[in-house]
């Protein structure tokens, strides 16, 4: 007996935490095909995963692969349009939802919205931090670099949608409780700085 849970015990305890990070990533439009793909990947390799792995962060480091399957399929597609624009500004504008944002070009009052228009590393580091509740060093493993970039990341994110949203005046971010900090699978123990500090 491999000590593991079922892998439908998998899915039910942690297939709203993927879809969460998924929607926050991609977007409601990608994020049920990228959640599916997520699992299935996961499906396919969790014999294979220790048992004293932690399966949430192996998770959203999967879900976070298959964002980038999905962003890359996406940049390859022709978006079909009524007819051409005129100016390159007012393509930009129509076609990237963050590029539009910033010129001020959309009003939108939805927070999943607000969260898909960061620049992706802000958007991943929020996603998997306040959504997934994973700790930043575990963020860092998954997105590369180090655990201070994460929180940087996050922090910009944070402070962007502060800035972007008009319901978050005045409020602090919800995010999921602290939790014990975990090994994301396949990586290394965290070291320590010169200074200290964790890296």
């Amino acid at each position: 007996m491999t000590g593991k849970p079922p892998f439908e015990r998998v899915v039910s305890a942690h297939g709203s935490t993927v879809l969460r990070v998924c929607r926050a990533v991609l977007g409601p439009t990608d994020a049920d095909d990228a959640w599916s793909e997520t699992f299935l990947s996961a499906l396919k390799a969790y014999p294979d995963l220790p048992a004293d792995a932690n399966v949430e962060a192996w998770l959203v480091t999967i879900a976070h692969r298959k964002a980038i399957d999905v962003t890359r399929a996406a940049a390859r597609r022709a978006i079909p349009v009524a007819e051409a624009p005129d100016s390159p500004s007012a393509s930009l504008a129509g076609r990237d939802p963050a590029a539009a944002a910033g010129a001020g070009l959309v009003a939108d009052h939805d927070l999943a919205d607000a969260i898909t228009r960061l620049p992706a590393k802000q958007k991943q580091a929020v996603a998997y931090h306040y959504l997934a509740g994973l700790p930043y060093a575990d963020v860092a493993a998954i997105l590369g670099g180090s655990t201070e970039a994460a929180r940087r990341a996050a922090a910009d994110g944070i402070a962007r949608l502060r800035r972007s949203y008009p319901g978050a005046v005045g409020r602090a971010p919800r995010r999921v409780p602290d939790r014990a900090p975990r090994r994301a699978p396949g990586r290394a123990t965290p070291t320590t700085a010169s200074k200290g500090e964790p890296r």
